[in-house]
C-alpha cells in the first residue's frame, strides 16, 4: 500500500471518482476533518440525492403495497453524469406527484363509497324496521277488531301509527332494558286515567305526540358501551334498535377491515336530540339523514344505489391508472436506485477533497495498492476523457511514516474465511494474514467435534448446491439475513461437510449407526449356557435383561485393531460407549486445537521478526510459547504417550513402572487438575513395582495389589517435581506477558522526552517530545496493559 496524491480538474473530478469507484482499489482520506458536513462544497448535491432516494423509497413502498414484481436486470449501470441528475429529479418528481394525487383521489373516492355504503344499509335496515312495525300494527288492530283504513296514504299516517299498537310491537323480542326505555317514553305523556286504547291523551289545540329519531352507524365493538351511556345519560327516555352489517367494510384511510352496525334511536324533544347527538359524536358514530316517509326513503335508496355504481366505475378507473403507473415504474426503480446511490457516493467522496489556491483544481489523498497503480492511472485517464477535460489528472506518490490500512485480497472462496478472521481482529499492515490457513484448520476442527457420516453428507450436499447455484442465487438477490450468512459461507459449509464425512467414516458413525465392514475385534465374554435354568441364573448375575452391556478390554479385546476407524461393536456398549468415544474425540480436538494455537504463535514470531521488534520477541513470543508448552503442549505429549505406551492388556513396564491393566491407565484430565493444585500422589500402579497377574485376586501369591487409585498416581518417575516446575514457570510467564512490554515502552517513552524547567519557576517542569513537536501527553499504560491482556486471552 502507498499514499498517493491526486490533482483533478473540477470538470473531470466527478468522472474520475466514478471510474475509481467502479475499480474499488482506493481508500480516500478526509482532508477536511474539521469542516462540518453541512459546510462542505457538495452538500447541496448530497441533499438532492437524499431527496431522490426518499422518492424512490416511496415508489418502492407503493409498488410493494400492490404486490407488483420489480424487474431486476442484474446489470450494474454506470454512474450518471451530473447533468442527468436534473432528468432523474424531474422524473421522480412527476411520478411522486402523480401517485400522491391518485392516492388522494382514491382515498376520497373510497371514503365517499364507504359513506354511501353505510347510508345504503341504514336506509335498508330502517325501511325493514318500519315495515315490520306497520305489519304488526295491522295484525294487532285486526286482532282487537279495530278498523284500519286501507286508503290512507303513508304520508298522512303517523310515524309509528297508533302509539299503543307501536308500543306493543316494539316490546316484542326486546330485552328488559329496551322495554323499560319504551315504557318511560309512554309514561311521560300518559294521563293517570285512560280508556285503554290511547296511552297519550289528546289535548285540545295540541297535535298527537310524535316520536323523532336519528340513524347512523357505529363500530361493533363500541356498541355495548354506547347503549349503556345512552340509557344512563337520557335516563331511559330513548329507544335504541340496532342491526349488524353483514357486508364487510373497509377503512378508507388505512384499508383495514372494520365491523360496523346500524342503529336507530327514538326520542321526544329537542333536548334529548341534542344529548343523543353529543353521545354519538363522542363514540365516533356517523349519523346520516333518514327521511320519515317510506316514499322518500325509497327515492333516496334509488339515488344512493345509482351513486354507488358510478363511484365503482370511477374508483376502478382510478385504480387501473395507478396500477399502470406503478407497473411502468417497477421496471426501472431498482436501476434508478443504483444510479442515485452511485451519485451520492461520488459527491460524498468529493467532499473529502480540497481546493487549490486557484479554485480550479481538486486535491485528494488516497491509499492504494502499489501493484494496482497502473490500473488506477488508466481509470483516471478514462475519467478525464469522458469529461472532455484537456488537462490530464495527475497521480503523485507520497512518502509518509503513517501506517497504511490493511488490504487483504479475497475472492468468493476465501471471503467467508476472511470474514471470520476479521471478526476477531484485522491484522496490521504487512502482517501475515491467517485466513488462508484457517481454510483447512477451521473446517477440520469442526469435523472432529461433529464427526457424523450421515449429517456430514447432508451438509456436503447443501454446500454443493449453494456452490453450483451461486450465480442464480446471486441474481435472485435474496435479502434474508440468515440466508445471506449461509450463502457467504457456502464454500466453508462445503469443506465442513467434506471433512465431516471423513471423520464420520473414521468414527464409523452415520446417524448414530455403525457399519461392520471388516468384522469386529471384540468377542462376547458373558456366559450363555444352553440349559434354561443356568441361562436364567447367568442373566440374573449380569443384572437382568435390562442391564446395559459393557465392553471390558482385558477380556473382550482380541488384540487386533479394526482396520480403519472405530470398531462397530462400540455402538452396543451402552455402559461405557460415551466414555470411550467422547474421550477419543476430545483428545483429538485438543491436539488439533493446540497445534493451531502453536502455529498462530509461530506466525506472530515471523511478524515480529519482519518488523525487527526484539521487544515483542523477548516479552511476547517467548513467554507465550513457554506458557503454552508448560501447560498445553505438555498435556498433548501426555495424550500421545498414553495412546502409544498403554494398551488394554497390560502386564509390562512403562517408564519404569509396571502397568498391570487398562484400569490403571493414567487419567489425564484429573492429572491436569492435580497439577494445578500441586497435590501429592503415589508413584506407580502396584506395590513394589513388580510383575503380577491381574487374573489372581489381590492378596494371594502372584496377585496385583494396586496402590490406591492407580489411574490417579504418578505414571513416570519425578512427575510431581516436573509438573511443579512447569507450573511455576507458566505462572511466572503470565506477568511477563502482561507487564514487561508496557514497562519497557514506558521507559523508552521517558527516555525520548526532554525535561525543561521554566526560567521563572524552577518547580514547574515542561515535557516536550523528543522531536520538538510540543508538549506531550501521558503515556497510555492502562490501555497498553488492557490490549496485552486481551491478546493473551
Amino acid at each position: 500500500m502507498c499514499l498517493t496524491q491526486l490533482f483533478l480538474q473540477n470538470e473531470a473530478a466527478y468522472a474520475c471518482v466514478a471510474e475509481l469507484g467502479e475499480l474499488g482499489l482506493v481508500q480516500f482520506r478526509d482532508l477536511n476533518p474539521d469542516v462540518s458536513a453541512f459546510q462542505r462544497k457538495y452538500v447541496k448535491e448530497v441533499r438532492r440525492c437524499d431527496e431522490m432516494e426518499r422518492k424512490l423509497r416511496f415508489l418502492e413502498k407503493e409498488i410493494k403495497k400492490d404486490s407488483i414484481p420489480m424487474l431486476d436486470t442484474y446489470e450494474n449501470p454506470e454512474a450518471p453524469q451530473p447533468r442527468e441528475m436534473f432528468d432523474l429529479e424531474a422524473t421522480f418528481e412527476k411520478l411522486e406527484n402523480e401517485l400522491r394525487e391518485v392516492n388522494q383521489n382514491e382515498e376520497m373516492l373510497k371514503k365517499n363509497f364507504a359513506e354511501l355504503t353505510e347510508l345504503k344499509h341504514i336506509l335498508r335496515k330502517t325501511q325493514q324496521f318500519f315495515e315490520e312495525v306497520e305489519y304488526e300494527r295491522r295484525r294487532f288492530g285486526r286482532g282487537r277488531g279495530v278498523s284500519i283504513s286501507q286508503d290512507t296514504s303513508d304520508d298522512q299516517q303517523p310515524l309509528l301509527g297508533d302509539y299503543s299498537v307501536a308500543q306493543s310491537r316494539m316490546k316484542l323480542g326486546l330485552n328488559e332494558g329496551e322495554r323499560q326505555a319504551l315504557d318511560s317514553l309512554a309514561m311521560e305523556d300518559a294521563p293517570s286515567h285512560h280508556d285503554g286504547t290511547k296511552l297519550i291523551a289528546e289535548r285540545e289545540g295540541q297535535p298527537k305526540p310524535h316520536l323523532k329519531f336519528v340513524a347512523g352507524v357505529i363500530q361493533r365493538e363500541r356498541l355495548p358501551a354506547f347503549e349503556r351511556l345512552l340509557w344512563r345519560a337520557c335516563r331511559g327516555n330513548v329507544f335504541l334498535r340496532q342491526s349488524e352489517i353483514t357486508e364487510p367494510l373497509t377503512d378508507a384511510s388505512t384499508g383495514a377491515p372494520v365491523n360496523k352496525a346500524v342503529f336507530i334511536i327514538f326520542f321526544q324533544g329537542d333536548q334529548l336530540k341534542t344529548r343523543v347527538k353529543k353521545i354519538c359524536e363522542g363514540f365516533r358514530a356517523t349519523l346520516y339523514p333518514c327521511p320519515d316517509t317510506p316514499q322518500e326513503r325509497r327515492e333516496m335508496s334509488i339515488g344512493v344505489m345509482t351513486r354507488i355504481e358510478d363511484l365503482k366505475t370511477v374508483l376502478g378507473q382510478t385504480q387501473d391508472h395507478r396500477h399502470r403507473v406503478l407497473v411502468a415504474a417497477a421496471k426501472n426503480v431498482r436501476m434508478w436506485m443504483t444510479k442515485v446511490r452511485k451519485i451520492k457516493a461520488i459527491y460524498h467522496v468529493l467532499n473529502f477533497f480540497n481546493l487549490d489556491v486557484t479554485q480550479k483544481c481538486l486535491i485528494a489523498e488516497c491509499w492504494c495498492p502499489v501493484t494496482e497503480l497502473d490500473r488506477i492511472q488508466l481509470a483516471l485517464k478514462r475519467g478525464s476523457e469522458e469529461s472532455g477535460s484537456t488537462v490530464p489528472s495527475i497521480l503523485n506518490r507520497m512518502d509518509t511514516s503513517e501506517a497504511p490500512p490493511t488490504y487483504n485480497k479475497s475472492n468468493k472462496f476465501t471471503q467467508g474465511f476472511q470474514n471470520i478472521v476479521d471478526s476477531y481482529g484485522i491484522a496490521a499492515y504487512r502482517e501475515i494474514n491467517p485466513a488462508p490457513y484457517t481454510m483447512i484448520t477451521f473446517p477440520f476442527l469442526f469435523a472432529i467435534m461433529f464427526g457424523d457420516l450421515g449429517h456430514g453428507t447432508i451438509m456436503l450436499l447443501a454446500g454443493l448446491f449453494l456452490v453450483l447455484q451461486e450465480k442464480r442465487l446471486e441474481a435472485a438477490r435474496i435479502k434474508d439475513e440468515i440466508f445471506q450468512m449461509f450463502f457467504t459461507g457456502r464454500y466453508m459449509i462445503f469443506l465442513m461437510g467434506c471433512f465431516s464425512v471423513y471423520t464420520g467414516f473414521i468414527y464409523n458413525d452415520a446417524f448414530s449407526k455403525s457399519f461392520n465392514l471388516f468384522g469386529s475385534s471384540w468377542g462376547n465374554i458373558f456366559p450363555f449356557p444352553l440349559d434354561e435354568k443356568a441361562r436364567e441364573q447367568a442373566i440374573t448375575n449380569l443384572g437382568g435383561l435390562e442391564a446395559s452391556p459393557m465392553l471390558i478390554p482385558e477380556k473382550a479385546y482380541s488384540g487386533e485393531p479394526y482396520p480403519i476407524g472405530v470398531d462397530p461393536i462400540w455402538v452396543l456398549a451402552e455402559a461405557n460407549k460415551l466414555n470411550f468415544l467422547n474421550s477419543m474425540k476430545m483428545k483429538a480436538a485438543i491436539l488439533v486445537g493446540i497445534a493451531q494455537m502453536t502455529f498462530g504463535i509461530i506466525l506472530g514470531y515471523h511478524n515480529f521478526k519482519y518488523f525487527n521488534s526484539k521487544l515483542d520477541i523477548l516479552y511476547t513470543f517467548i513467554p507465550q510459547i513457554i506458557f503454552l508448552s508448560c501447560i498445553f503442549i505438555y498435556l498433548c505429549l501426555q495424550v500421545i504417550m498414553k495412546w502409544i505406551a498403554y494398551d488394554a492388556a497390560g502386564g509390562y513396564s512403562v517408564l519404569g513402572y509396571f502397568y498391570p491393566s487398562s484400569n490403571c491407565a493414567p487419567s489425564l484430565l484429573i492429572g491436569l487438575i492435580n497439577m494445578f493444585m500441586m497435590k501429592s500422589r503415589d508413584d506407580g500402579f502396584v506395590d513394589g513395582n513388580k510383575y503380577c497377574n491381574t487374573s489372581i485376586p489381590p492378596g494371594k501369591p502372584g496377585g496385583c495389589n494396586m496402590v490406591g487409585l492407580c489411574h490417579l498416581n504418578n505414571w513416570y518417575p519425578g512427575q510431581h517435581l516436573v509438573e511443579t516446575i512447569l507450573l511455576v514457570i507458566a505462572i511466572v510467564s503470565v506477568p511477563v506477558m502482561l507487564f514487561a512490554k508496557p514497562y519497557f515502552l514506558y521507559r523508552r517513552y521517558r527516555h525520548k522526552t526532554v525535561h525543561y524547567r521554566d526560567l521563572n519557576d524552577d518547580d514547574v517542569p515542561i515535557v516536550l517530545n523528543g522531536d520538538g513537536g510540543g508538549v506531550s501527553g501521558s503515556y497510555p499504560v492502562r490501555t497498553n496493559i488492557l490490549q496485552r491482556t486481551l491478546a493473551t486471552c
